[in-house]
Formats: structure tokens, sequence, C-alpha cells
């Protein structure tokens, strides 16, 4: 085989190489959203806020029962005529139909010893977090938290909550109880677990103990 057909071979297969790593999650890529059916979705929104059905709002538009339904699933892109009844049939500025197109994505960022800081008390004094920043919408709650057990602390294992949380071991040693099981912690060691089941650090073994967690859970359960 010829010199330049192997580097061809290679050259692909770095390029196949590069695509499949683009990222090493399993998360679906997300596909950006068009015009009609960002348009769409909030028109529905809206309606549905007001309490009205799709023949309320064709009946308030002047406009038929079809093209509605057609708008709100993102199948046809409406005059602006027509848009324009359909808000003031929503009775709502154009331009918040258009509100849903716009480019945002939440981003928290806190400067190193700058996290809110949160101190147990009763049972759980000596259990320090620090809150490290916030999920500021959608439908799921992200707590990244740094927490700190001080000498004084007592080992507590009755946390409970909605869930699931991923602890990754920073500093010293403890024995992390989860459900019916204990785990030896010792830094650059990870657990993730439901949280639903009662947790929490059994044994004490080496201070200073720190540890980051990051709790994560539908956003309205607690």
């Amino acid at each position: 085989m010829p010199p330049d057909a192997v580097a061809g071979d290679d050259a692909a297969q770095l390029d196949a190489a590069e695509t499949d790593l683009t990222t090493v999650s399993s998360a679906p890529t997300e596909r950006p959203r068009s015009l009609e059916r960002a348009l769409g979705h909030q028109i529905r929104t809206l309606r549905r806020a007001r309490d009205l059905s799709v023949s309320d709002l064709s009946a308030a538009a002047g406009i038929s029962l079809g093209m509605v339904s057609k708008i709100e699933n993102g199948q046809i892109s409406p005059s602006l005529s027509t848009i324009n009844a359909v808000a003031g049939a929503l009775n709502v500025p154009l331009s918040s139909l258009f509100s849903a197109f716009e480019e945002k994505r939440d981003c928290s960022y806190v400067r190193g010893g700058q996290g809110v800081i949160i101190e147990r008390r009763g049972t759980k004094v000596g259990h320090v977090y620090e809150l490290l920043g916030a999920a500021l919408g959608g439908d799921v709650v992200v707590e990244p938290y740094l927490i700190t057990l001080r000498e004084d602390a007592e080992p507590y294992t009755g946390f409970r909550h909605a869930g699931v949380e991923f602890i990754y071991m920073l500093s010293g040693e403890v024995v992390y109880r989860h459900a019916d099981r204990s785990y030896p912690l010792a830094p650059g060691d990870a657990l993730l677990f439901d949280s639903g089941g009662v947790h929490g650090p059994e044994t004490l073994v080496t201070f200073p103990i720190s540890y980051l967690s990051i709790i994560i859970y539908p956003r309205g359960a607690r």
C-alpha cells in the first residue's frame, strides 16, 4: 500500500476520533430551537397560563383553529399580522412572544472563599457548608457544596432528601454511611447515591475533613 494511502487512513481515523471525543458525556446534544418552535412554545405557555383553550385563542385572535394548532406546534411561519393578532388576544406585547427564542444560558460564578456559608446547629454542629453556586432556572436544581467537618463535629447519618448526591473527598478520612452500607472515603474517593436513603458521615477518622457534595433534584421536590 502506498505511504500516502496509509497517511490518509490515519488522518481519517484521527478525524473520526476527534468527532467522537467532542464530549465524554452521554448526554444528548441539545438541538438549536427554531424561531417557529420557540414562538409556538411561548404562545402555548401564555395561553395555558391564562386558562384559554385553543378554540378560545382562535376566536379571540380571529384565526382558524387549525392555524393556532400549527403555530403552537412550530409547523408554520405565521405572518406578522397573525402574530400581532395572537399577541392582542393574549394581551401581551408582541415582543414577549419572541422572548423564548433569545439565547440565554444560566451561569453561576463564585470566587474562592466567597460562597454562602451555612453552619449546622444541634446534632450537626461542626458541619460547615459553603454553597458554591446555584442553578438559576430549569426543571432541575443543582446545589454544589464544599463541606468541612471541624474537629468539634459529631457523626450524623440522618440526612435524607430528594434526588441524587455526589461526594468527592478532598482531605481527611471519613466512613460515610448510605442506607445499610458504609464506605471508607479518603482523598480522591467518590460516592454517588440516591439521597432518598438515609446517609451521612458515620465515623470521622482523620482531620481536617473536607469534601465536595453536589445535590441534584427536580425543582419543586425537597
